[in-house]
């Protein structure tokens, strides 16, 4: 099956990421809002976070157009289980992305309404996944998705990465 369509992409990821991490961030800030504490550190640390859930994120999307054979979204049905890469150390590597760009805002803007948003949006993303995306992976990858989800944290990364024809944890 041939890889999505560049259309595709940018479709779901305005969707999906652009909309979590940039329109409700900026419906929801309060300019005003002074609960975090307007600091160089937590500037620094927000640019660090930001930065490294942008990197996390485009990878994990190239990694879904080259080997997934789809996009992002959970609408479009992947062809092969991603098991390389930042999928080695967690099985929610683009989720946990975009919680670090939205964390990053939060501590650049020094926003506690988009602080909380980060923890809805993860709260939202846990129970999708315990309730729809995990038992509908472990349905089409069968006992390679059931062998990774044992040996592979939902949102913790494993130290060691995960190699998919090894039963060591």
């Amino acid at each position: 099956m041939p890889n999505a369509s560049f259309a595709a992409h940018v479709r779901d990821i305005f969707i999906l990421p652009f909309s979590v991490t940039v329109i409700i961030p900026y419906f929801i800030h309060d300019a005003h809002d002074d609960r975090i504490p307007e600091t160089i550190f937590l500037k620094i640390l927000g640019v660090v976070m930001g930065s490294t859930g942008s990197f996390l994120f485009f990878y994990t999307v190239f990694l879904f157009n080259n080997i997934g054979k789809g996009t992002l979204a959970p609408w479009s049905e992947k062809q092969k289980l991603i098991v390389v890469g930042p999928y080695r150390h967690c099985r929610n590597p683009m989720i946990s992305g975009v919680l670090s760009i939205l964390i990053g805002e939060a501590l650049i803007l020094h926003s506690l309404a988009i602080l909380i948003w980060a923890g809805c949006f993860f709260l939202i993303n846990t129970i999708y996944f315990l309730i729809s995306e995990e038992p509908a992976l472990e349905k089409k990858f069968g006992d390679d998705y059931k062998h990774y989800k044992k040996h592979v944290p939902r949102w913790i990364p494993r130290v060691t990465p995960y190699h998919q024809n090894s039963s060591a944890a």
